[in-house]
């Protein structure tokens, strides 16, 4: 405590400080909750979503192996070179709870015959079910991954609040209220020390006035 100037007004700067102190950790507080509910909430959409493509992606499995058994391994190897193409995605961010967190804008992933790029005359109806069947996995997969990237980000700003909020319940706090207890116990004391000294010149002039008075008497 030797850095510490015991004054008044250090004194009330300690006790602002300790209340902006209380107040931002409660602020935190506040905040924590706020994204842990937000973070159960989207956990439950991301198991809804595993869910959603683990079924897609059995359904795709499983027209797959129908195309190949109706149609030939070579003709839906044939069918997936033709229909080969690129399809955009946006990622950009939105606020959740303060934080920013992707939020993926995809365009349709889903296709019509005629978009897929192979030729409809000869093909198998199974070769139309696997496609549309790939397509919903896709869209699936990327559903996915919003959810857990959103998930990421709010558990990194959980951690970094959880922090911020240990370091002001263990040390920024406690610091300052003992700082604040230390000021005051030497404000106090050298209160007491200077009540004692005005008594004891008090007490020395009175003697002091006692022994003029008896010195004129006599």
């Amino acid at each position: 405590m030797s850095t510490v100037s015991v004054t008044r007004m250090d004194l009330l700067a300690r006790k602002a400080q300790i209340a902006l102190a209380s107040q931002g950790r409660d602020l935190l507080e506040q905040k924590r909750t706020a994204l842990l509910k937000e973070f159960l909430r989207t956990a439950d959409t991301a198991l809804e979503r595993s869910d959603v493509l683990n079924l897609t992606a059995a359904n795709a499995r499983q027209a797959l192996a129908r195309a190949k058994a109706m149609a030939g391994a070579e003709v839906v190897r044939s069918a997936a070179l033709a229909s080969r193409s690129a399809f955009r995605i946006n990622v950009s961010t939105v606020s959740v709870m303060g934080v920013r967190v992707p939020h993926i804008e995809q365009k349709r992933v889903s296709r019509s015959m005629l978009e897929r790029g192979y030729s409809i005359v000869g093909e198998s109806i199974t070769i139309d079910e696997t496609a549309s069947a790939f397509e919903a996995e896709v869209e699936a997969i990327l559903q996915l991954a919003e959810s857990e990237l959103r998930l990421a980000r709010l558990g990194d700003e959980i951690q970094r609040t959880s922090r911020r909020l240990n370091a002001l319940d263990h040390f920024v706090i406690p610091r300052l209220k003992s700082e604040r207890d230390f000021i005051q116990m030497s404000l106090d004391e050298r209160e007491r020390a200077d009540h004692f000294r005005l008594k004891m010149v008090k007490h020395i002039l009175e003697r002091k006035r006692e022994i003029e008075v008896s010195g004129r008497m006599g």
